[in-house]
């Protein structure tokens, strides 16, 4: 996703800071911003695209929840060979959905989408899952408030086919308090790495703290595994970011 502009949204002092919102300014941000604040980031869209292609199942529902500007379901669209497949990619922000709509299009003109997409403006609470074989949460969760994930999960579990699969990529914390310090300047190391000041460092930080709860590794696997999923594990971390895959057994 080229042409997109440099994230400067907390370069300049702001006198008061806003909770984060995916508007329109964020919008036109976002590639840069995620590329730049997420590591691992690339890496995790483009094996979503593969775990598309080892688990979509023939006649089935893919799903992106919370699908931002369409990177991850791009991979999945580019990874499934599979026949009769539907991709269905849902996010609450107008402006995002708007966006996604372009660039899918934009890719659609140059590669025929083996898989029918459809794309939903929506609360992805409200989104009933159905007869899928692949789920993808990539960031999205650590947005709902906590006392609401585990109905959501239930319902995408009850959703899944059996041998179907859930990808849960989440910002993390740790139980360990050095640990976790740790964890969090390493990832502001590699903001400023990337360019970003301590300014914006700290602004985003105040922005996000609101809107974004993070939970531990542990406490995302038991909750998986509570709900039913037979094998959840971690398949990619970096620093305080980190991606499970749960699996539904097959009956």
């Amino acid at each position: 996703m080229t042409g997109h502009s440099k994230d400067s949204l907390y370069a300049t002092p702001k006198l008061s800071i806003p909770g984060f919102r995916f508007d329109r300014d964020v919008v036109d941000v976002f590639p840069d911003m995620i590329r730049r604040s997420v590591p691992g980031y690339e890496t995790i869209v483009a094996m979503t695209g593969t775990l598309a292609e080892r688990y979509a199942q023939p006649g089935s529902r893919l799903y992106d929840l919370g699908c931002s500007l369409g990177a991850s379901t791009l991979a999945i669209r580019g990874g499934v060979h599979r026949q009769g497949c539907t991709l269905v990619a849902v996010d609450n922000a107008p402006d995002m959905i708007e966006r996604c709509r372009q660039i899918l299009d934009m890719d659609a003109e140059k590669h025929t989408p083996p898989v029918d997409t459809r794309l939903i403006c929506a609360n992805i609470e409200d989104v009933r899952i159905d007869d899928a074989s692949l789920v993808v949460l990539n960031f999205t969760l650590q947005f709902i408030p906590p006392g609401r994930r585990q109905a959501l999960l239930s319902g995408i579990y009850q959703g899944l086919r059996p041998g179907g699969i859930l990808v849960l990529s989440e910002k993390v914390v740790f139980e360990d308090s050095d640990h976790n310090e740790l964890m969090i300047d390493l990832h502001h190391s590699f903001k400023r790495a990337n360019g970003y000041s301590d300014l914006e460092i700290s602004q985003k930080r105040t922005a996000l703290e609101r809107v974004l709860i993070p939970e531990t590794l542990n406490a995302h696997r038991q909750r998986l595994r509570d709900i039913g999923f037979g094998s959840v594990d971690v398949w990619f971390q970096c620093f305080n970011f980190a991606s499970l895959i749960a699996i539904k057994d097959r009956q």
